[in-house]
């Protein structure tokens, strides 16, 4: 058989999963909005501090434990939650309690937008930006200068915040308008004109539905409480010691005790005599080794040979004489942030460009595949199912250019200097967005993927002459909305209506900034973040910050020798690019699954700190427990105990919160 008839197969399956329901129900109610306010002041500080001192997304949980709290309680008042309810009760938890998007990746950073306003009170009191002479650069309207008082008495309640909290506002409502009108737009050319299968829609809708299934169902289901209760009860385990004990102890000592160092255990001092210059360690997080379990295996091989190759290979660099900046005694952190600079960093460049090209190929080809098959059949823009909640396409499109044009003009007005070129602004909001995410919107309606475009962004801030740190914190009309199209696609099937989604938007915007508000103020008094009390945010912003700011200072004006401007090396952009380039050419040749391309570029990035981790659990997942339980059936189970464990690290994480709030607020009172 075929590989184009084999793929045929896969998405007859995953067609024949769901259909389109033929009635579609109101899912916002009353309950759902208690459950959105269950989510914001129970779940949203716990998935604050979790992020902080662990480094760990309480988003599954926080979607897991609210299902289950309120279809049992639905339930036991005989009066069982309706699946439309159910999926908007997921669809408002993940939005609350999960990370922020934006410009701080890999810091797992909840709480609502005013996490943005956080990382950038770090960023302008922080090393990194002042060893890069950035920090007197960077505009009020991003945080307020170091040494300001709103940052010495550590509050949001005062007026220096005020330009920063009105553009963080107004960026957050007109990204919304503009997700929301371009996603249904995508939705609605790919969907219900193109008719894309979208292979994952459905199995993302019945996993949201899956704990509140009853009646004849509750037995077929049941081994989902079973294993969800078994990595419930592994997270509560875990968490007491690695998460719980440190918040405690951090009560009533200035160095809390922590029986394992979070967040790895740092060995690049210890083995620097024969391996310098190379950044080892250990990751301590026990999820890491169940994300290894949930991941495709060869992603995880691909992220670990990367990492490999990054530690190991950095000693014959510098043995060579190319790592110039690497000097003993260095820890992790500087270790990989000097190597960055002499070689790795053009190294992700190069390779990311080829790994873009190929995404592009891909979706090309897959677009040029399906042409013929989705043409036939194909729907018009009038063709909507009655009942389905939808919106008038020519509003939606509307909508859409009137949020990116107030998007383009307030980055206009805040930019200090108008030499940006605007024609850049115009074709980031008005042609590279919608082309890009049509293409992602295509790739995952008939593959289930999407495919990155890197660098874009950074580029043409570089290559358009602007002057200006400013520059890179505007809020630039430039995003992939693609896999919101696949968003609506699950809505449709859950059988939901459309103008349930657009209240609970309504809803989530103005509870993330009065809940982040509330406790992002409460947590940051009890401690300066990041500082000992928070480990994983001492540990790992600073690698961040140093990161970003090698970025920035490309663009600062009045330098002609940046930092930036010695790491890029053409040399090493090449190379990666015609590494990537062959390793894609054999492994295709070979018939080796591609997806080892892809870890590799993400894996180069990463530290091999939590990278062992990953590998160690798919080597237990597909050696031992693949053959204990059959490969589907593990599959089954892998994510669920990944979703029970973060539960219960997310219950440890709330009750520490909970008492560290409760101990703060008793120590401050005057009698």
């Amino acid at each position: 058989m075929s590989d184009k008839h084999k793929q045929d197969e896969e998405l007859e399956q995953y067609r024949s999963l769901m259909e389109r329901p033929d009635t579609f129900e109101e899912g916002f109610t009353l309950r759902t909005v208690i459950g959105a306010f269950f989510v914001g002041f129970i779940m949203m500080p716990g998935a604050i501090y979790m992020g902080l001192i662990a480094g760990v997304s309480m988003g599954p949980a926080a979607e897991w434990v609210t299902i289950i709290l309120f279809s049992e309680l639905a339930r036991r008042s005989f009066s069982p939650l309706t699946r439309q309810e159910i999926y908007v009760i997921y669809y408002v938890a993940g939005g609350l309690a999960g990370v922020i998007s934006g410009g701080v990746g890999g810091m797992m950073i909840a709480g609502g937008p005013f996490g943005q306003l956080i990382w950038n009170q770090y960023l302008v009191q922080s090393q990194a930006v002042e060893g890069f002479g950035i920090a007197q650069h960077i505009p009020e309207w991003v945080a307020p200068l170091a040494g300001s008082e709103a940052l010495v008495a550590r509050t949001f309640f005062h007026y220096a915040w005020l330009p920063a909290v009105a553009v963080l506002v107004a960026s957050q409502v007109l990204s919304r308008a503009e997700w929301f009108s371009l996603g249904y737009i995508l939705f609605r050319i790919t969907s219900d004109i193109e008719r894309l299968p979208f292979p994952l829609a459905p199995v993302a809708a019945q996993g949201a539905m899956a704990l509140a299934e009853g009646g004849e169902d509750e037995a077929k289901e049941s081994w989902r409480w079973r294993v969800f209760s078994i990595g419930m009860g592994i997270g509560l385990l875990f968490g007491a010691v690695y998460v719980g004990l440190p918040a405690l102890t951090g009560l009533i000592a200035s160095d809390p005790i922590a029986l394992l160092p979070i967040p790895w255990i740092d060995l690049t001092t210890t083995t620097e005599s024969f391996l310098p210059a190379a950044p080892l360690g250990i990751g301590t997080d026990l999820g890491l080794v169940i994300i290894g379990m949930v991941l495709p295996f060869w992603v995880v091989v691909g992220s670990f040979a990367a990492a490999m190759v990054h530690a190991l290979g950095s000693p014959v660099l510098y043995h060579a004489g190319y790592l110039t900046h690497w000097r003993p005694g260095m820890d992790t952190i500087l270790t990989h942030f000097s190597n960055d600079i002499d070689v790795w960093m053009s190294v992700y460049i190069g390779s990311g460009a080829m790994v873009g090209i190929i995404g592009l190929y891909h979706a090309f080809r897959s677009i040029g595949d399906r042409q013929k098959e989705t043409a036939v059949g194909r729907g018009t823009l009038s063709d909507t199912p009655a009942g389905r909640g939808d919106f008038p396409f020519w509003g939606a499109v509307g909508v859409y250019l009137l949020a990116t044009l107030a998007m383009i003009l307030l980055c206009l007005y805040l930019l200090e200097d108008d030499d940006f070129p605007l024609l850049f602004l115009i074709a980031f909001g008005f042609l590279l967005t919608p082309l890009l995410s049509y293409i992602n919107a295509r790739m995952a309606g008939l593959t289930g993927q999407t495919v990155g475009f890197p660098m874009i962004r950074e580029g043409a801030f570089i290559f358009s002459g602007y002057k200006g740190v400013d520059i890179w914190f505007v809020p630039i009309p430039y995003a992939d909305h693609g896999r919101r199209a696949q968003l609506f696609r699950e809505v449709e099937l859950t059988g939901t209506k459309f103008t349930s989604i657009l209240k609970a938007e309504l809803l989530v915007l103005p509870m993330s900034l009065i809940c982040g508000l509330i406790f992002w103020s409460l947590i940051w008094l009890m401690a300066p973040i990041p500082s000992p009390v928070f480990q994983y945010a001492q540990n790992y912003w600073h690698l961040i910050a140093l990161r970003q700011s090698l970025w920035y200072s490309a663009t600062l004006p009045g330098v002609t020798d940046s930092l930036f401007s010695q790491a890029i090396k053409w040399e090493w952009i090449t190379g990666g690019f015609v590494f990537t380039a062959g390793s894609y050419f054999v492994l295709s040749f070979m018939r080796m699954p591609v997806s080892l391309i892809y870890g590799f570029i993400r894996g180069l990035q990463g530290l091999p700190h939590m990278l062992i981790p990953e590998m160690v659990g798919a080597l237990i997942g597909r050696y031992y427990f693949e053959n204990r339980f059959g490969v589907r059936q593990w599959r089954q189970y892998a994510p669920v105990i990944f979703a029970g464990f973060a539960c219960g690290m997310g219950l440890i994480g709330m009750s520490s919160v909970a008492i560290a709030l409760i101990s703060k607020s008793v120590t401050q009172l005057r009698y």
